[in-house]
């Protein structure tokens, strides 16, 4: 039952001045059942006011402006946050609409290759069993390597160079669990072990959920062949990516950006592991004042 404090900071620089800025965040921690938010803080360029709703998919979304002339945003989140391994609990049907978004699979043209892996699933097993076998697959079969795809990678690139990171591992799996017909989704958030070298540890990171009708929504890691514990802290759900995105906006101005995102996870014996990522995002310039959407997803979850 371990309690993380976890620091997260994502800062858009520009080399022209841009306004108008408007942003979303899906930087806050679910509350409950597993998982305990003591504190959070979120810090933002300029102080600007926050309005917050509760999207299609639950997640607590923060959505602000900045008016004003800036060559910078930051967003400086500090959350320490209690969590437990998952337990298994009686739940209520998944609503039918919800179900249909989160049982169908991306458009692809691959489809035989899909086939060919499934084929292999074991027969006649409890639901359990067949998301665990296609994780281990995912695992098994794809190397895990950074820089080889991107925010914007399909599954059809992913099963052709078979490597990826977290993000495209989680996005091979939805697709897999969804061709069988097992209602899953998209989890973003944080992993967080402690000295044992788990993949994607001290970064963002990205995981799937899939339902079992007896027991709800259960996370499954396939970057690292487990299921979901306690040192998986939850930050948004979605059908995909970019509904978890923890930043995305706009802004008018004629600007090149980067980004810079760093996380650190600090552990109740002292120990902290850091991970930073420095992202070109580059924009072509324009003669005449434009709004230019800024890059709508922050980099790829590791």
């Amino acid at each position: 039952m371990p309690t993380y404090n976890i620091r997260h900071i994502t800062e858009y620089l520009y080399d022209a001045p841009v306004v108008d800025s408007i942003n979303q965040v899906k930087i806050y921690p679910f509350h409950g059942n597993d998982q305990n938010v003591i504190q959070q803080e979120v810090l933002i360029t300029g102080d600007p006011t926050l309005s917050f709703f509760i999207d299609y998919w639950g997640n607590r979304v923060g959505v602000f402006t900045i008016p004003e002339p800036h060559y910078s945003v930051k967003i400086d989140s500090r959350i320490t946050v209690h969590t437990e391994a998952p337990s298994m609990r009686l739940m209520k049907p998944l609503p039918e609409i919800i179900r249909l978004d989160y049982s169908t699979p991306f458009t692809i043209t691959s489809g035989h290759i899909i086939d060919d892996i499934l084929a292999q699933a074991p027969a006649n097993v409890h639901k359990r069993t067949l998301v665990e076998w296609c994780s281990q697959y995912v695992y098994h079969h794809f190397r895990y390597e950074k820089g080889v795809t991107t925010i914007e990678t399909t599954i059809d690139e992913i099963l052709t160079h078979r490597s990826g990171v977290c993000q495209d591992f989680a996005h091979l799996l939805l697709h897999l669990l969804r061709t069988l017909g097992i209602a899953s989704r998209y989890v973003s958030g944080y992993i967080c072990p402690n000295r044992n070298g788990m993949r994607g540890q001290g970064a963002t990171h990205a995981w799937v959920e899939a339902w079992m009708d007896e027991y709800g929504w259960y996370g499954i890691d396939p970057t690292n062949n487990m299921w979901v514990t306690d040192t998986h802290v939850k930050l948004a759900v979605g059908r995909h990516f970019n509904d978890c995105s923890p930043v995305k906006g706009a802004f008018k101005g004629i600007a090149n950006q980067s980004m810079n995102v760093y996380v650190s996870v600090g552990y109740e014996d002292g120990h902290t592991i850091e991970d930073n990522n420095e992202v070109e995002m580059h924009q072509q310039k324009v003669q005449t004042p434009a709004i230019i959407p800024k890059q709508f997803f922050m980099q790829q979850q590791q």
